[in-house]
């Protein structure tokens, strides 16, 4: 059986300033998404899922529907706000989406196979994907999940702040712990985090999740679990964001699931912010000209 790829796209954008999902990066136009799609087909993925809301949804199908006809299966599931799904009756006000664990559980009702999740707006190679295919092909069980590990210092912005889950990993390969900082940047020549208005250092090449993650579909009923109980204890903290490495962290320290640390040599990329697009596209066109992608990728 194939592995599917969930695209994670329903994102507001708000430090961006548009929809940076389906801007246009490529020689041609291409999104980034295209690009991770034409690595997962290559990969041997089988379907991708769009994880959108629904009012992107003519949008998206405009883009992907005709030119991915034929190379891959392809869907949409639509985040919202409802929390009756999940057998919440209490109305509770949000600000903004509930974050990437809740966005992942809009897949659980089509999803039955080996999936692997990631960001609309990153750009992370073929490499990456390849040996993600491999391990979901091969060694994923509902018990042994994985994620892709990329050197936070190999991605960050020039432009602000980004958020970053950072992992701990011991000697056997496996992740310990995975510690979300929302307000990663660099400073002179170092790493650093901040939080309650304190700065702490990271290492340059501290292994961190970039929402590359391997699962099975057995990941959905605890993260339904654990999202009732966040959101209930949440409900008067109206941003407060429900992020897949808080999943991580609850298997790993209760013994449900270990999480294999895949390294890459991809580089990794994306955007935050407008300032970042031209050093993706910069990035882009120099994987075309050295031959890693064809200038365009769907003809």
């Amino acid at each position: 059986m194939k592995p599917t790829l969930l695209i994670l796209a329903a994102g507001m954008a708000s430090r961006y300033g548009s929809m940076k999902q389906i801007d246009g990066f490529g020689p041609n136009g291409e999104t980034i998404i295209d690009y991770s799609i034409y690595d997962a087909i290559k990969a041997g993925f089988g379907k991708v899922v769009f994880i959108i809301k629904e009012e992107f949804a003519d949008n998206f199908r405009a883009i992907f529907d005709e030119k991915l006809k034929g190379k891959i299966d392809v869907d949409y599931v639509y985040q919202n706000f409802d929390l009756k799904q999940f057998g919440i009756e209490e109305e509770i006000y949000r600000e903004k989406p509930w974050g990437t664990a809740h966005a992942m559980l809009s897949g659980r009702d089509i999803v039955k196979e080996p999936f692997c999740i990631i960001n609309a707006d990153d750009f992370y190679g073929y490499d990456a994907f390849k040996k993600m295919a491999d391990f979901l092909t091969t060694d994923v069980t509902d018990s042994q999940f994985s994620i892709v590990g990329y050197k936070i210092g190999k991605t960050l912005s020039d432009f602000g702040a980004v958020s970053r889950g950072v992992c701990d990993v011991d000697d056997t390969g496996n992740i310990t712990a995975i510690n979300e900082r929302t307000k990663v940047y660099g400073k002179d020549g170092a790493v650093v985090y901040e939080e309650d208005d304190k700065e702490y250092p990271l290492s340059f090449d501290n292994p961190v999740s970039m929402n590359f993650w391997g699962f099975t579909p057995a990941v959905f009923k605890i993260t339904e679990q654990e999202f009732v109980k966040f959101a209930l204890s949440h409900k008067d903290k109206p941003k407060a964001e429900f992020f897949i490495p808080l999943i991580a962290d609850i298997l790993i320290k209760n013994s449900s699931a270990d999480f294999r640390s895949i390294p890459t040599d991809n580089t990794w990329f994306g955007v935050t912010y407008k300032e970042d697009k031209p050093v993706v596209q910069a990035s882009i066109d120099e994987l075309v000209k050295n031959g890693e992608y064809p200038e365009n990728l769907w003809k």
